[in-house]
């Protein structure tokens, strides 16, 4: 055997083994000349089920789960790979600056009337949707790319992506562009919790012509948004950080937030998805535009 403390005997290919399954080589019996570790000894090693004396070194999972994909997991799959199948995606990620609406957003929740929902950034981001699309009719549509037809929507009608126990949802909120922050921000925590608790109706998940997706304090500084098909852009939230901004004269320290757009590239072209996402960006930098009566 091998002098004590010494590196234990064996090939390259026993120690890549070993090191893929998790021996410590130092535990196992080598049966060749000097000590020396061969395939057989791990086997045999591994066989035995020796664990050594503390019962910590790692071993080899070698189970495997079959989950068949049905139901709602099935549904999602099949629209998320119609979507990628059909639509080239366009994505943009754009830095928005994010103090002005969070000192405005909390203000407007410190005066909050009794029985009124809190607000998130959501019913904010809506209304920021509502008059972009105002100028720029072809992002709140439906394009029927069998018959060739793009059915642009005077009424806007928001997805939320939302995330429940059986999986993705898309609720809709209907007509945002009649409603106001306080209805919109109720509408949404109704059917977010409806989609959880599996209340939600056939019919209120269908019809959309726009759709929000957030990871919410999970989210990472950049995503690319999947496309909600047949819709023809999607507006994606990021996490909000700290993160130092250049003010014309030095660094300062400023909520920062990233959205990232998704625009179907057969009917929008780059630059009207740049000029879309360059006006959610003012209307959220600048809040007060969000209740200026165009």
């Amino acid at each position: 055997p091998p002098p004590a403390g010494s590196r234990p005997l064996a090939s390259p290919s026993v120690r890549a083994r070993a090191r893929e399954e998790g021996i410590d080589l130092r535990r196992v019996a080598g049966s060749g000349p000097g000590g020396r570790i061969s395939h057989d000894d791990l086997e045999n090693w591994t066989d035995a089920g020796d664990s050594g004396p503390s019962g910590g070194s790692r071993r080899a999972n070698t189970g495997i789960e079959e989950v068949r994909v049905i139901g709602m997991r099935r549904k999602i799959a099949e629209k998320m790979a119609q979507a990628k199948r059909h639509i080239p995606h366009i994505t943009i990620v754009e830095e928005v600056e994010m103090d002005a609406l969070e000192d405005l957003r909390a203000a407007l929740n410190r005066k909050q009337a009794d029985g009124r929902p809190k607000l998130t950034l959501l019913p904010f981001l809506m209304r920021a949707i509502v008059e972009a699309v105002r100028e720029q009719p072809e992002m709140n549509a439906i394009y029927d790319d069998e018959a060739g037809v793009i059915h642009r929507h005077g009424g806007v009608h928001v997805g939320i992506a939302t995330q429940t126990p059986q999986g993705l949802t898309v609720p809709v909120v209907r007509h945002a562009e009649a409603s106001g922050l306080w209805d919109n921000a109720a509408e949404v925590a109704r059917l977010a919790d409806a989609a959880r608790d599996g209340s939600i109706k056939l019919e209120e998940l269908g019809g959309g012509t726009i759709t929000i997706t957030s990871l919410g304090p999970l989210g990472a500084i950049a995503t690319t948004p999947i496309i909600n098909y047949p819709q023809v852009a999607i507006v994606g939230v990021n996490k909000m950080q700290i993160r130092p901004a250049w003010d014309g004269q030095q660094f300062r320290p400023r909520r920062m937030m990233n959205i990232s757009c998704s625009f179907d590239h057969r009917v929008i072209d780059g630059w009207d998805a740049a000029v879309f996402v360059q006006k959610l960006k003012a209307l959220m930098e600048t809040p007060a535009l969000l209740f200026v009566e165009g």
